[in-house]
């Protein structure tokens, strides 16, 4: 996230587990792992009860809707700390973590990861882990020269108010932009109205988040709920 609140104080993390499984299906055929935002800088741990955790809570509950076939495993990630923490990228070693952790369990089924403002840059800076086929960003914090090379074979998309003032819904269609060269499909929409927390048409947030899992996990049995242009080269992205 662009320059703010930063938190330096703290004792040190203990590793713990970084994956969180909220459903865990005896022989899960794909898996959906959601990660939170943060801070761009803080060494204080990481508590599912700050409200970067909480904000992702309706979106869970949005996913176990909309996957009721029980049979895909659930999980969030757990970070040590708040930040991103410069070159140290914090979260995007947690999410590793994770990953790591999921396939020892599930095995190398196809894994979507779902991240919001930090949460979604750690999620495509970890896009290039085995275990992932597919990427949805929320709001993400995609400052210039973030890479895309890791997308590579991997379908990302990105929902992104147009009215957010935390992280750029232009920053964030230029990298799809230069994505759409390397990833398998990218594409973007963005919600109109929408705010950096998803509260303003939360529910729309809700809907097109879960619809598009469903279709990334299984594109030839649901519809996409993005309009075809989402994917095009247009100079500006469908409004929602």
């Amino acid at each position: 996230m662009p320059a703010g609140p930063c938190d330096e104080t703290g004792p040190p993390p203990t590793p713990g587990a970084a994956l969180m499984p909220l459903r865990l299906p005896t022989r899960p055929r794909a898996a959906v792992l959601v990660l939170h935002g943060g801070r761009a800088v803080s060494r204080r741990r990481s508590r599912p009860w700050h409200l970067a955790a909480l904000r992702m809570r309706p979106f869970l509950w949005s996913l176990e809707a909309e996957l009721p076939g029980r049979d895909v495993l659930l999980a969030r990630v757990r970070y040590r700390l708040r930040g991103w923490n410069d070159a140290h990228a914090d979260p995007v070693s947690d999410t590793h973590r994770a990953l790591d952790r999921l396939a020892e369990l599930a095995g190398p089924v196809p894994t979507v990861l779902v991240g919001h403002s930090m949460g979604a840059r750690a999620a495509l800076r970890a896009a290039g882990h085995p275990q992932v086929s597919a990427v949805l960003a929320l709001a993400p914090w995609c400052p210039p020269g973030e890479p895309v090379e890791q997308t590579a074979g991997r379908h990302l998309v990105v929902l992104h108010g147009d009215r957010d003032r935390v992280t750029s819904p232009v920053e964030a269609a230029s990298y799809v932009r230069r994505a759409q060269g390397t990833a398998a499909r990218a594409g973007m929409a963005l919600v109109g109205g929408g705010d950096h927390a998803m509260l303003r048409r939360h529910a729309l947030w809700h809907r097109t988040a879960a619809g598009a899992v469903a279709h990334l996990l299984d594109p030839g049995s649901v519809p996409d709920p993005l309009p075809a242009e989402s994917y095009g080269t247009a100079d500006n992205f469908p409004v929602l």
